[in-house]
């Protein structure tokens, strides 16, 4: 049995950060219904590498946080549609949206009212900025965030223009974020009955993937400069070309940047860092680096990560995405996983999971991304809504 197993959750999010929220839910045994405008899909189901899945709303960037759900079409801006959400809320558990701040409760669907169905409900609201302050009500992307929070500025080599980080790294952890409150709430409600309002900004969400540079930045007042891949204080704790390609080597404690100049052959200067303060290290930073460039520039990468790291130091080749999905450690995980056929053009298969594993019952797909409102009669079944019913809402466009 996973953890979730027997929790439903209505998912009225959409684009990545509030779908791979509820996506970590799903793989953990919830029963996660997606509600969609019938005539407003989620703006990823048209995004990806293959046009034909792109064509059927269906898209590879829809994919990596929609399987394990179902999908309901259902319009919001009826009073019908209204009226078959609140049913639903009666027998749900959790409701996730995202939003612009205000909206839902311009439509009667704010926490006051739909608590006042289900006093435990738990409700969480998922915005750029959060539901307070002067920017509550101001839309937001990724990127949007990344230069507002400061993390574009910390990006980059020193002395260049800021640079936005490549993948959406906000919005995933903005989703892992809410995904650990709703995870947390849920525990919370089994201890004292009482339901839960959840208010996650991704601009928070950014600050805390940046715990340490907030932290110094408060402590002195101005943020820690932009220093690309080499570490501007320790040699061992950066990047470096090698015969072939670049290596990224994590030396960082006394004993790793000895076990570091030992590995490659410079048995004087690990015997002398073994003597060295941290504060020694750091004063030899610019002579360490020097050693490093000249020596790993004799080997190519793969030779010196095997070496270095057998010598018990971090250290890895710079690799590409598709040969990082090639590795035997990555199989060896279970990060990917198999959800069956989708029968699509180009389609995968694989998509990853959750970053962690259970000794038992841990988080699994057990279906494949749904199709727009694919389960939107079964789902209107389970709430007595007849066939009939269904297909005159149908003619209506509420579903």
């Amino acid at each position: 049995m996973r953890p979730f197993e027997g929790i439903q959750v209505l998912d009225l999010t959409h684009v990545l950060a509030g779908p791979f929220s509820t996506y970590q839910l799903a793989v953990l045994g919830a029963d996660v219904i997606k509600i969609e405008p019938p005539t407003g899909p989620d703006m990823t189901r048209d995004e990806g590498v293959i046009q034909a899945l792109s064509d059927e709303y269906i898209g590879t960037y829809y994919m990596a946080q929609s399987a394990g759900k179902r999908s309901l079409t259902l319009d919001l801006k009826s009073e019908e549609g209204r009226d078959i959400l609140r049913k639903l809320v009666a027998g749900a558990d959790v409701l996730v949206e995202n939003y612009r701040t205000g909206k839902m409760a311009e439509l009667g669907l704010g926490y006051d009212d739909l608590s006042a169905i289900n006093p435990m409900l738990i409700y969480c609201s998922m915005t750029g900025f959060g539901q307070t302050g002067p920017k509550a009500r101001h839309p937001a992307y990724d990127v949007v965030i990344q230069a507002y929070s400061g993390l574009m500025a910390a990006n980059g080599e020193a002395g260049s223009p800021p640079v936005r980080v490549g993948p959406p790294v906000v919005d995933y952890g903005t989703g892992a974020q809410s995904a650990l409150a709703i995870s947390a709430a849920l525990f919370q409600r089994g201890q004292t009955g009482k339901g839960q309002r959840i208010d996650v900004a991704m601009l928070d969400a950014a600050l805390m993937l940046m715990s340490s540079p907030v932290t110094d930045t408060l402590s002195i007042g101005a943020p820690p400069a932009a220093h690309g891949n080499a570490h501007p204080k320790y040699a061992g704790y950066s990047a470096y070309d090698t015969k072939d390609s670049m290596l990224m080597i994590g030396a960082y404690t006394t004993r790793q940047v000895a076990n570091l100049f030992r590995a490659i052959g410079e048995i004087a200067v690990a015997d002398e860092v073994e003597a060295m303060s941290r504060d020694d290290i750091k004063a030899s930073r610019d002579r360490f680096a020097e050693i490093l460039t000249r020596v790993l520039a004799s080997r190519t990468a793969q030779d010196w990560e095997d070496i270095i790291n057998a010598g018990g130091v971090p250290a890895a080749r710079v690799r590409s995405m598709e040969e990082t999905l090639r590795e035997e450690q990555v199989a060896s995980r279970g990060v990917l996983q198999e959800y069956g056929s989708l029968a699509g053009e180009g389609e995968t298969t694989r998509l990853p999971v959750a970053a962690f594993s259970y000794a038992h019952g841990g988080p699994k797909l057990d279906r494949p991304p749904p199709r727009m409102g694919e389960h939107t009669d079964e789902v209107l079944a389970e709430l007595g809504i007849g066939a009939c019913e269904i297909a005159a809402l149908r003619n209506d466009g509420v579903v």
